[in-house]
């Protein structure tokens, strides 16, 4: 029997909180070579905006293999659909049978900002108060709260190219966490005085220079997924201690640091680990309160499969979903 399982169903089996040990885990299968992860692919869909992005996967802790399909659409701001719109299926691989149909947009958010939230707790100073988000959209709300679940956030600052937008964004963010906010005018402003900086822009080209950034600070890129985008520029990789989820898929789609070693700023060895390494404590985390640490995150099959295999437990434990028999 195989489980479907709808998005109010996902948002609530895993929240952010919970999902960051859920990501702490997949990302040591992933640093330990117990993964099989082929680089995500896409495929272009003729006389439309949009492209399906194909991500499969093995995991070998717990035992299963799976695929993510996305369809990436351009949309407007606000649309109700969003930009991804998806599914994920879960197959156990020991008896090669399908457990889960997965509500896709909603997991891949959840583990997005849950990873996100598993770098900062690894690599940013303990005493982290002061929050900047590039970006007004769903990440930038995801990230707000998945911040919260690591380090004890007490103002967040805004940034966002539309500044209607992040001012009606920063009093959501108000609305909904308690938090004080502010909307910076420019994105020197936005990160001065800062702790952690997440970017979670559309950008194509940088909106963060390096020579912005102040020591002691912890920046989370993830907005950019493909090599020919950058959310911050050379200065600002070859000044941070530069950490990826998976170093395969860092050098075929992190567009700031590719950026960096073409430019010669920096070579591959810039790498300092994967987030699974630091997590196994094979890496050295920060190593001073005034080194800034960065964390590429591009996102892995495997945190896709780890966060499904979470929810599709929970689901057949509370009874939750729509059952269905396909051999029938």
């Amino acid at each position: 029997m195989m489980r479907i399982i709808p998005q109010s169903d996902v948002e609530r089996l895993l929240p952010v909180g919970d999902c960051v040990e859920v990501m702490a885990e997949a990302m040591r299968q992933t640093s330990a070579g117990n993964v099989t992860l082929p680089i995500r692919q896409f495929m272009s869909v003729p006389g439309a905006p949009g492209k399906l992005a194909l991500m499969p996967g093995t995991l070998g802790e717990p035992d299963c293999f799976g695929i993510k399909l996305v369809c990436k659409y351009e949309r407007p701001h606000g649309d109700p659909l969003g930009t991804h719109v998806g599914m994920v299926l879960l197959f156990d691989s020991v008896k090669g049978i399908p457990l889960a149909m997965l509500e896709g947009s909603s997991l891949t958010a959840v583990r997005t900002s849950a990873a996100s939230a598993l770098a900062t707790r690894e690599l940013a100073r303990e005493d982290a108060t002061r929050l900047t988000v590039f970006g007004n959209g769903e990440q930038a709300m995801r990230h707000v709260h998945a911040m919260r679940a690591v380090r004890p956030i007490e103002h967040v600052t805004i940034w966002g190219r539309d500044v209607s937008r992040a001012t009606d964004f920063a009093a959501d963010v108000t609305l909904k966490t308690g938090l004080a906010t502010k909307v910076a005018s420019s994105a020197i402003e936005a990160v001065a005085g800062a702790d952690i900086i997440c970017t979670t822009t559309s950008a194509k080209d940088p909106v963060l220079p390096g020579s912005a950034l102040e020591p002691g600070q912890h920046i989370n890129l993830v907005g950019s997924a493909i090599p020919t985008t950058a959310e911050v520029d050379d200065e600002a990789v070859s000044r941070s201690r530069f950490y990826v989820d998976y170093r395969e898929a860092a050098m075929a789609a992190a567009g700031e640091l590719l950026n960096a070693i073409e430019n010669g700023a920096v070579t591959q060895a810039h790498i300092v680990g994967e987030i699974g390494e630091v997590v196994a404590g094979q890496v050295p985390a920060r190593r001073s309160p005034s080194e800034i640490t960065m964390y590429k995150s591009l996102g892995v099959a495997a945190q896709d499969l780890a966060a499904a295999h979470a929810i599709w437990r929970a689901a057949e434990a509370q009874g939750v979903g729509t059952q269905v028999d396909l051999l029938a």
